[in-house]
């Protein structure tokens, strides 16, 4: 069925992929050219302005320009002054035999796009243990429906996990295990929603994917800036319907920024005075390399926040474990009907509470925190090598940093890179509001092998060099962590 371009659900039509499958602009442009070729979107039909989509999307318009601007060069769409962008006739021929078409995901020889861990280091035996013990003392009684507030015995040694190692403040009564990060986002902000919340604000840059889970509970994503001290606190009182914010205050995604002792009394008594939530993105705070990591907001004022966190990022992404630690107002509304997912399967519970039981994550963070720095250190000393002059920031944790391009716009950096083989991403493809900037570029070297660092520098510093230098002759601004 073609589809209505004046439907607002454009973001369930097309299907965007994860960052790993590549920058954003990308996605959405090889999604559009999926639903043209596969007929969800005949000739004619007119797409929605860059402004709405953008807005539905939850990303900046520049990614929804970019996109079109990429089918119109490849004959797909057409753009005529004055009139909306349509999909030209003719663009596409009927297949004589109709069948489902689906692209295969480019996969680079060097991949920097931010958010994977290290997958070549996943414990496979230990956590293999770990499902063994689970497999084979889990009462018959448990094999049913999963408890949708989690297993007892996770709840049990997460609240002590987060306790000893995040200096959270809770019990195991006040926790909830759901299936990763979003899924937490989108259960909490069911319940903000069903407690009056409208709006829900946001940190800009982020993560565009967050942001849709905010929309999909119901509520409006609002962008509030991110400085070098986080969270514009002051801009975020100036929101007047704005009860709750995400936050991720130990190592902000992307920019790596960390949330100041002021910037972070000033978030508690913002929520104090709204009566408000705080919902803690727990991002990275395991990978601290230059100091100790930084503790939770949640122990500072459990009534006023509410933690979030996975094991997508310290594991695996394929194990689907997440929690969300509650105030005792929000738990109730929190395991209603109305905010129920669907809760991670009871044995790989019981196995990661099996796995904290053993040591094995306190081991594994660990390794991967000596891993992860002396990966990050190798990269530091390639960049400064090849790429004299361009600064480097946001590289105190996790595993991703800022490169700041001195006289080259990130969005031509970014297709060189990718005739190299190379993929990284743009600053401005995690914005939502507008940006003149774009001369930021954002690598993530988790899921990079050690001896492709070199590799991966030299073709990404061909790209930059080979890029037309700005009209203005401006670099991006450095940002600090």
């Amino acid at each position: 069925m073609a589809h209505d371009p004046t439907d607002p659900a454009w973001g369930t039509l097309l299907d965007l992929g994860t960052p790993s499958a590549g920058p954003l602009h990308l996605r959405l442009a090889r999604a559009l050219r999926a639903a043209v070729v596969g007929g969800r979107i005949v000739p004619g039909s007119a797409l929605p302005p860059s402004r709405a989509l953008a807005a539905d999307l939850g990303c900046s318009r520049w990614v929804v320009t970019e996109a079109y601007s990429q089918l119109i060069a490849e004959g797909y769409v057409e753009a005529r002054g004055g009139s909306a962008t349509r999909v030209r006739a003719g663009a596409v021929p009927g297949p004589r035999h109709p069948r489902a078409v689906r692209e295969e995901p480019w996969k680079p020889e060097f991949d920097l796009v931010p958010g994977m861990p290290d997958l070549r280091a996943f414990p496979r035996k230990r956590w293999a243990d770990a499902v063994r013990e689970a497999t084979g003392t889990l009462p018959s009684a448990e094999l049913g429906y999963p408890d949708p507030a989690g297993h007892h015995r996770l709840r049990q040694r997460l609240a002590a996990y987060l306790a000893r190692g995040r200096g959270a403040s809770l019990d195991a009564g006040h926790l909830i295990v759901c299936g990763g990060t979003l899924d937490g986002v989108l259960r909490m902000c069911r319940a903000l929603r069903a407690g009056g919340h409208t709006r829900v604000a946001v940190e800009d840059p982020g993560w565009s994917r967050l942001r849709a889970a905010v929309a999909a509970a119901g509520l409006v994503p609002v962008p509030v800036p991110v400085d070098d001290d986080g969270l514009r606190v002051d801009l975020l009182r100036a929101l007047p319907e704005v009860r709750s914010v995400i936050v991720a205050p130990a190592h902000q995604f992307p920019t790596g920024v960390v949330l100041t002792p002021p910037r972070r009394a000033e978030l508690i008594a913002w929520a104090d005075e709204v009566d408000g939530l705080v919902m803690e993105d727990d991002y990275d705070a395991e990978f601290r390399y230059d100091r100790h990591p930084v503790g939770t907001l949640q122990g500072m004022a459990p009534e006023r926040v509410a933690l979030m966190g996975s094991i997508s990022k310290t594991l695996s992404p394929a194990l689907r474990i997440g929690w969300v630690a509650a105030p005792p107002r929000w738990i109730e509304a929190l395991s209603g009907a109305d905010t129920i997912g669907t809760p991670p399967p009871v044995i790989d519970q019981r196995a990661f509470a099996g796995f904290l039981d053993a040591g094995s994550y306190d081991r594994h963070l660990r390794a991967s925190r000596l891993r992860y720095r002396r990966r990050r250190d190798h990269l530091l000393r390639e960049i400064a090598s090849s790429l004299p002059g361009h600064q480097v920031s946001g590289a105190a944790a996790g595993f991703h940093l800022l490169l700041h391009l001195a006289d080259r716009a990130a969005g031509d950096v970014v297709r060189g890179a990718a005739r190299r083989d190379v993929r990284v991403a743009d600053l401005d493809e995690y914005r939502m509001a507008a940006s003149s900037r774009g001369a930021t570029l954002v690598l993530g070297y988790g899921n990079l092998a050690d001896s492709a660092v070199p590799g991966a520098v030299r073709r990404l510093a061909e790209a930059i060099h080979e890029a037309p230098r700005r009209a203005d002759g401006a670099g991006a601004s450095r940002t600090t962590a």
